[in-house]
């Protein structure tokens, strides 16, 4: 059983015995991604527009998040998709997809890990999604400790089904898979209960942080576990907001050191809610992110 000051000590003692040093970025910092999320409203208005201007602002990758209940993106099939991606020069190496316990309007929602998971993991091959990501929980879909253990085998069998297709399944963390539940946290459970090589994070920094966690330290004891990252800020006020990335509170120059510890291969910037205008938001991130990360 994995305590809450067990898992602290296991962390530090594994953060001591590595003493990893900064390390020299060796994944491919030429690619900055943004999470659709972020340009949700414009995406369900004039999609090939939205990507257009995104790839404009300077944007060469992005993140999908609309497949699952439709089994299209963004309201194009895959090879349409894959088309409109192209012609802007993006490419969409990770997509968002659901676990699929939840029902919608009382029936399976599919593309979704549980419902036809091997449509959408043929479209995404189509799309050219080299990730393919559990992206949220319901309340309904979190339930106890042995709710996660029954996770973690579903995510084990998508994964293998991923593995054959070349694709890496991952799994997206809140903040509520940091909220102990018999002295264990449900993604200790997560990380410990998967399989090493078919199940990945995509670790979202904001959301690890207000959970009250080091994302660093989380790298180091789980080396090479973290393909993908959500770079988001948490402003300094007492609501903890979402903002700009470089306008808040998170170290992001120090946790890009520990970007080769990490494993990291992508990482996308979201904004799940914006002051204004998202286009104007996601224009200031990238504008940070070319001076002082990459």
């Amino acid at each position: 059983m994995t305590t809450r000051r067990s898992f602290i000590k296991t962390t530090s003692l594994a953060s001591a015995a590595l003493m990893i040093k900064p390390s020299i970025f060796h994944f491919d910092h030429s690619y900055i991604g943004l999470q659709l999320y972020t340009v949700r409203d414009a995406m369900t208005e004039d999609a090939e527009a939205t990507l257009a201007k995104v790839a404009q602002i300077g944007y060469n990758s992005v993140e999908g998040a609309t497949y699952t209940g439709t089994e299209n993106f963004y309201g194009m099939d895959a090879k349409t998709f894959a088309d409109v991606l192209k012609k802007n020069k993006l490419i969409m190496p990770s997509s968002h997809y659901r676990l699929g316990e939840e029902l919608q309007n009382g029936q399976d929602m599919k593309g979704t890990l549980l419902h036809d998971w091997n449509k959408a993991v043929d479209d995404a091959k189509t799309v050219g999604v080299k990730y393919m990501v559990c992206a949220w929980l319901s309340p309904a879909e979190r339930g106890n400790i042995d709710h996660y253990k029954k996770l973690a085998e579903n995510l084990n069998n998508a994964g293998e089904t991923c593995k054959k297709a070349g694709i890496q399944l991952c799994y997206h963390n809140h903040d509520f898979e940091f909220i102990e539940d018999n002295n264990q946290f449900p993604y200790d459970i997560l990380l410990n209960s998967t399989n090493k090589d078919t199940v990945k994070f995509e670790v979202d920094l904001y959301w690890i942080t207000k959970a009250g966690h080091d994302p660093v330290a989380l790298f180091k004891a789980h080396a090479g576990r973290f393909p993908l990252w959500h770079v988001k800020d948490m402003d300094n006020t007492t609501e903890h907001a979402f903002t700009e990335v470089g306008n808040g509170t998170i170290d992001f120059k120090n946790i890009f050191k520990y970007a080769d510890t990490a494993g990291l291969k992508y990482f996308f910037v979201e904004q799940d809610k914006t002051p204004g205008d998202p286009f104007t938001s996601i224009t200031k991130s990238i504008d940070y992110i070319k001076k002082n990360l990459v």
